[in-house]
């Protein structure tokens, strides 16, 4: 059983880098050539509604599929309710959405945003159809399925939207291009789920879920609007452009850390949960899980913000310079973003979606506190990201106080589970930067020999730290090879 763990494990790992490297690859291509065509006013437009889409997905969503995952065993009717029930919620919230498209566009004092906002909201009632079945594949650990979903979306919602763009479209490309992938990760989830609807609605089976899904509905609200509070607060102290700015540095930040996010996400909350009644060993999983999650995101996000200047301006061009400098401050808090995932499933591995919710909403109190109190005193965009990435670094020490009462771990423990990494990736991507300012070099070579530097001290680092840590790490990626 302990064996075949592992090799579920690994090979969701496995299939996980493999479906998030891959769409974070075609994210960027993709966004490359829109970031050619369009400027930080189109993306603006669209990044000022994305809030209020996320937060109706939310509500469609409600928490069930989380609550499917966690059931010891699942029904029919199960997966019948909570189909019909997302579905009834998401034509609400787009109901609701649609007559507040006026008090919106009011608020952001851009009239344009009505019919953009409109159309937007379309996303909602399109991806209550794929909850059910996602919940399905995720809880039956199909993370090739998944991946190919998402793969398939991206390449025709990514052409979709490069040739609306090249037609004139402007924002309306964008808005389109969203949609267009719902609608075809929803089709190939029902493609890959044997599961289907029957017209029977009863909601009974819905009583046990709510209790624990309830609270992750008001933690996933929360979660939206504390990860995109600074679009909304941008939009309304500043311009169009400058949420733009701020829109395509966060958007190669989150193509940074939902790689490793993604990953780590597609497998940790169904294993967690099946080692949840033995703490020694749900001990041991979780810290597995922790190493080679800081062995990937730290070197890929601060390696990130190392050669920010040179795939910005080497991709979408000098008229997004004004996205460099909050990308860098984004990267720093990005490197923890996977970290705060992995202990987010293992408290919802235990059913405790309540104390998940507390410290999420904590969180954003926080949050939203520091950036309107940057606002009255005048600070500018840099001081209120400045101020949202310190927080997420700042918030490991909370994550782990929560932790606790789940897994043996201490902050000195977590702190030895850490440190060879963010000290290897500082120290990798400081070298990094002072081989290319000595040589001198032009964009791209200057790239690539950041790349290069970075890569080799890192490794060399990890290597003289704890060779075997290295090595646990590389096999726990390549296990399905190596077996």
């Amino acid at each position: 059983m302990a064996e075949s763990l592992k090799d579920k494990t690994a090979k969701g790992l496995l299939w996980g880098a493999v479906n998030n490297g891959t769409q974070q690859v075609l994210v960027l291509l993709f966004g490359i050539v829109l970031g050619r065509l369009l400027g930080p006013e189109e993306y603006g437009m669209v990044g000022m509604v994305t809030l209020f889409t996320l937060l109706g997905n939310a509500l469609q969503e409600s928490g069930f599929r989380a609550a499917l995952v966690n059931l010891k065993t699942v029904r029919h009717a199960d997966y019948n309710a909570v189909f019909w029930c997302s579905v009834g919620i998401g034509l609400a919230a787009y109901a609701l959405l649609f007559a507040a498209a006026p008090a919106i566009a009011r608020f952001y004092h851009e009239p344009r945003l009505v019919p953009l906002a409109r159309y937007c909201f379309l996303a909602v009632p399109i991806a209550s159809l794929g909850t059910a079945q996602g919940a399905y594949l995720c809880r039956h650990l199909k993370v090739k399925e998944q991946a190919l979903s998402g793969l398939t979306a991206h390449v025709v919602s990514g052409l979709l939207g490069i040739g609306l763009a090249c037609c004139g479209c402007s924002y309306w490309g964008i808005a389109t291009q969203s949609l267009a992938y719902l609608v075809t990760v929803t089709a190939c989830t029902w493609r890959f789920s044997p599961w289907r609807p029957t017209l029977t609605f009863d909601f009974a089976p819905l009583r046990p879920l709510f209790a624990f899904s309830s609270k992750l509905l008001v933690t996933n609200l929360v979660s939206q609007l504390n990860n995109h509070l600074l679009s909304v607060l941008l939009g309304r102290f500043f311009h169009a452009g400058a949420v733009g700015n701020y829109h395509q540095a966060n958007k190669w930040n989150a193509t940074g850390h939902q790689f490793v996010s993604g990953m780590i996400g597609s497998v940790a909350q169904p294993v967690l949960a099946s080692v949840r009644d033995d703490r020694p060993r749900a001990s041991r999983v979780f810290r597995r899980i922790l190493r080679f999650t800081a062995f990937v995101s730290f070197p890929a996000l601060f390696g990130l913000a190392t050669v920010t200047r040179e795939l910005i301006l080497l991709t979408v061009g000098e008229r997004w310079t004004g996205s460099i400098p909050l990308l860098r401050l984004l990267c720093l808090g990005g490197a923890f973003v996977p970290l705060s995932l992995l202990f987010a499933n293992l408290i919802i591995s235990q059913g405790r979606s309540a104390l998940y919710m507390r410290n999420i909403l904590a969180q954003l109190l926080l949050q939203l506190g520091a950036v309107l109190a940057i606002a009255a005193l005048g600070g500018g965009i840099r001081q209120m990201v400045l101020a949202y990435a310190a927080l997420q670094m700042g918030w490991l020490p909370v994550w782990l106080a929560f932790a606790r009462r789940f897994v043996d771990l201490t902050a000195a423990g977590l702190c030895r589970d850490l440190l060879p990494f963010v000290a290897g990736a500082a120290l990798a991507c400081t070298a990094a930067g002072a081989a290319a300012s000595l040589t001198g070099a032009g964009l791209l070579p200057s790239l690539g020999l950041k790349v290069a530097t970075a890569a080799l001290c890192y490794t060399a680092w990890v290597r003289w730290w704890d060779g075997p840590l290295l090595d646990e790490c590389l096999t726990y990626l390549l296990k399905k090879k190596t077996t």
